[in-house]
């Protein structure tokens, strides 16, 4: 029977793949990783069968053990920043496995990654035409620079794809902005839109970072759990398509993208029309005036982050088909004005 083990099940992403993954394969084996009790009770109360492994990021010691057992490995919490929890589900998915019954590592990056020229020239809000994708030009995603945010975590577990290749069949999943309703037993919210959402419900006006030109991609939280759906397929018939697995399987999961500045506008006038704002107003502000309101989430608003997904297309025959960003916009705010409220 498949094992798998999950991290982040009480997250917006990791709760989302959870509950797509065990709609479609309910015969699986899952223990998922929790830091607390009463998180635990939650996601005992939607799935009673699962097994709750309580411990943290920091338990490289239960992270091992559970990598060793397991025979896929969703990494969801934290993925793209905890150094030590990527070495140690890299320790265990090595030391559990063998070319025979090799194990799937599916690891969580960021599109943050792509951001590192605005930073390094510290400029908010201007257009970029650079546009990156996942398949012919792989290379460039490949060799980076070793500054560029989650990269440090990125170069780690590529390595580990790398060096134990027949061991270890390592996917490494970059979503963008994400948005929609999860469906997790706790966190349903996402960060970037939903935090922008509230912040213009706060300010009665929508916040631009500088000239509001800066682009970024999106992807709804429930296609981007359907190419983790498809991965776990691929691990379970043990497909070995050239570049679905190992050092270059790097997947982009964009399904389009925004422009910022018009994106604070079109959340003005959703919040305007919803009545919860007298009219859809927008302001330009610096990036340290919005990071008082939204800490490093508005730093994004600012950023160029742009990709293409070609390779879950062409490898997993992924067809994104939830509704659009602007589509889901009423709702989000709809969404957060209720959490203000209470």
């Amino acid at each position: 029977m498949t094992k798998v083990f999950l991290t982040g099940a009480t997250g917006y992403i990791g709760g989302d793949a959870l509950a797509t993954i065990v709609a479609q394969h309910p015969e699986f084996t899952y223990s998922v990783l929790v830091r607390d009790s009463d998180k635990a009770e939650q996601v005992k109360a939607q799935y009673p069968n699962v097994q709750i492994v309580l411990g943290n990021l920091n338990d490289s010691s239960i992270l091992e053990r559970e990598s060793a057992a397991a025979d896929i490995v969703l990494h969801t919490a934290d993925a793209s920043d905890h150094v030590g929890a990527a070495k140690a589900i890299a320790a265990g998915l090595v030391a559990g496995h063998s070319k025979e019954k090799p194990g799937y590592w599916l690891h969580t990056g960021g599109t943050g990654i792509l951001t590192f020229d605005d930073t390094d020239k510290n400029q908010y809000g201007n257009r970029s035409d650079k546009i990156y994708n996942d398949w012919e030009g792989v290379d460039e995603l490949l060799n980076l620079p070793d500054h560029a945010f989650h990269r440090n975590v990125d170069q780690l577990v590529l390595e580990a794809g790398a060096k134990h290749a027949d061991v270890l069949k390592l996917a490494l999943v970059c979503p963008p902005t994400i948005y929609g309703k999860g469906r997790g037993p706790v966190s349903g919210r996402g960060r970037q839109v939903y935090e922008l959402a509230k912040v213009t419900l706060q300010l009665k006006k929508g916040p631009i970072i500088g000239a509001g030109q800066s682009i970024w991609n999106n992807v709804h939280v429930h296609d981007l759990s359907d190419v983790y759906a498809l991965l776990v397929d691929a691990a379970v018939a043990g497909r070995t398509d050239p570049g679905l697995w190992g050092a270059d399987a790097y997947y982009l999961t964009e399904n389009g993208e925004h422009i910022w500045g018009e994106l604070a506008q079109s959340t003005a006038e959703a919040a305007a029309k919803l009545g919860y704002i007298p009219e859809r107003k927008t302001e330009a502000f610096d990036l340290e005036s919005a990071k008082k309101y939204a800490g490093f989430e508005s730093v994004s608003w600012g950023l160029n982050s742009r990709g293409r997904a070609q390779r879950a297309r062409k490898i997993l025959g992924w067809q994104p088909s939830r509704p659009s960003l602007l589509a889901e916009l009423p709702e989000i705010v709809r969404s957060e004005w209720e959490r203000l409220q209470k």
